[in-house]
This record gives structure tokens, sequence and C-alpha cells, in this order.
């Protein structure tokens, strides 16, 4: 790859649910963007940036430092998913280590090997969740790491492998760790896995919006354009941020069972159809401890040290969503 002027940003995984959104966030500014993913990524509408589509199978050996080359920052939003819905793996699944760990050590070793003294700044999409399924329902960054699902320990031993190369003095790293992230805005091109989406899903087929418990369980959800906002400030602020890793959220917890209620009335007022059912079911045999456990986060330290504030409220959020797939648009994405 010839690269004739310094690309400023490496996105990592620039097609996917979180990654297009931050696409979508940088290409506003002036810079300098490779875009990398498995398939070329779309560039947005109105860019300002000189966006490079950059399509790489990133667990090729040497992909990743031929991505890297010489740029100033990687922003790394690949994570390995296993099916439509659902971010659990298999302990032992080779596959998904390779994409979630696997990816941090060669970004390590890239930056062992620059030829120019500027040390390669990295942001990683973190997840909330490494922390574990925790006793107390606020978490601010501070708690110590227990993970008791292979996603997260997975995502941990990444995160772990950068910080640490960031205290060798190797490169210059910080983890930004994101709650439950859904939602669709006007320029979505990727796919949302997650549950508030799967719920609008639902409620357009007609069919009850179901729980594994009583909906009193409360989620920090974050608009995905926030989550992007979030993840560029990061990037502009990383030398106040290098070394630690940050949590990120709303700092308020929305019982599900409300949520799910939103979603329904919200896709009825766009049908006319009434509102379907909201329903508690038994919990899947895969059901996990941290499913029933409510989770608010503290994001006091990040705000502080980024100027960063989530613009979009829950209302506004679950409104964008549903009109996004009542107009038919999320139909039109890859799954």
């Amino acid at each position: 790859m010839s690269i004739s002027m310094r690309t400023e940003i490496v996105l990592l995984g620039a097609t996917g649910f979180v990654g297009s959104a931050v696409l979508r966030r940088l290409a506003a500014k002036p810079i300098r963007i490779r875009a990398v993913s498995r398939r070329p990524a779309a560039i947005p509408a109105g860019a300002v940036a000189d966006v490079e589509a950059c399509p790489l199978d990133l667990t090729e050996p040497g992909a990743l430092a031929e991505a890297v080359g010489d740029c100033a920052v990687v922003i790394h939003t690949v994570a390995h998913i296993t099916g439509s819905s659902t971010w659990r793996i298999d302990e032992g699944d080779s596959a998904a280590e390779r994409v979630n760990v696997g990816l941090a050590r060669d970004l390590v070793a890239a930056a062992r090997t620059r030829a120019h003294g500027d040390r390669l700044g990295v942001v990683f999409t973190g997840a909330i969740s490494q922390a574990g399924p925790l006793q107390t329902e606020t978490v601010d960054g501070t708690e110590l790491d227990q993970p008791n699902d292979e996603y997260s320990k997975q995502k941990l031993a990444a995160e772990q492998i950068l910080l640490a190369a960031d205290a060798e003095g190797v490169l210059r790293a910080t983890s930004v760790r994101l709650p439950a992230t859904y939602g669709y805005s006007a320029q979505s091109s990727a796919r949302d896995k997650g549950v508030v989406s799967t719920m609008v899903r639902r409620a357009l087929a007609g069919e009850p919006l179901t729980m594994w418990h009583d909906g009193t369980v409360r989620r920090d959800l974050l608009y995905v354009e926030d989550a992007a906002v979030g993840l560029a400030a990061a990037t502009r602020n990383l030398p106040r941020l290098a070394g630690r890793r940050w949590v990120v959220g709303t700092g308020r917890g929305e019982p599900l069972g409300a949520v799910f209620r939103r979603v329904a009335d919200l896709v009825a007022e766009r049908t006319g159809q009434p509102p379907v059912k909201v329903v508690s079911v038994p919990p899947p045999d895969y059901a996990k401890a941290a499913d029933f456990r409510s989770l608010t986060i503290d994001a006091s330290a990040f705000r502080e040290a980024t100027g960063w504030h989530p613009a979009v409220s829950l209302d506004e959020g679950l409104r964008r969503t549903v009109e996004f797939c009542v107009d038919g648009r999320e139909a039109a994405l890859s799954a």
C-alpha cells in the first residue's frame, strides 16, 4: 500500500455498527482517514475528510501492519460476533480469539516496527461487560474486573495487551468501554443487532416483546451516534486518556419493561396498529447472572477529561430507530 501523505486516523471495523457511526463522525472533519473493513466502506455523504476505503481481512498475516502504515492514531472497533443477534461466544472459539485478542497483539507488533519516533496512538473500543457481574448497580471504571463470559474475557485480554504496551512505551493507548449501544440515524449503514432494534423488528412483525425478568431490570442504553462522538473525543484527547480504561454511558438506568413498552407504542403510532404486548418469559439456559442485574454507568471521569456528554435522549433515540425501521431502511442493510 503506497502512502503519499500521512494518514491521520485508521479506523478498523469501518462497516460495523459502531465503526460506521464513527466514520460518519470523523468524515465531517478535514482529515485523512483510512477506513478498514472486510468489504469496502461507503464514503459518508457530504464527507469533508479525505477517506480511503481499504478492504482487508485483518486476520491475514501482515494485513494489520499494512493497514496501519505510518498513521497517527488507530481507532479499533472490530469485534467478533457469532450470530445475527448475540455477542455470546463459546469458550475455545479460536476464530473469535484471533479477532478479539489477536488483532491487539498485531497492533503492538506493528507499533514495535515503526520507522519513525512517534508512538502509534490506539483508541480501543471496550465493553462494560469486561467488569463482570458486579454486586453494585453503578459502574465508574474503578471496579476489579472479573468477567465470566468468553466474549468479555477476550475483550479484557485485548485491552490489557494494549495498556501493557502503553506502559512499556511501545504505543499510546486507551480503552473506552461502551454499554449497550443501540439505534439508527438517517445515515446509518450497518445493522443494529442489539436488543432495542430486535424489539422494534418484533413489534413491526406483530410479535410480543419478551423479557427474561419482570421488567424492572435497568440498563444504561447509549445511542450509537453518541457513542461515536465519545470515541472521536477520545481520539482528540488521547494524550490525556492514555494508559487507562474509561467507561462511557448516559448515567441513567432505564427499566427495560418501560423501554419495551415505549418501543411498542412508537411502532403503533407509526403503523396505526394496536401496540404489541410486552411479556415476561422463562430465561433460556444460556442466560447469565448479569442478564438479571441492573446497570448504570457513571461516566463523570470521561466527561471531565474530554468534555463529552450524550446529546440524544432515550425517547429521541427510540423514535429515530423506529422511523428508520418502519420506513424500510433497515431492511436494505446487510445482516
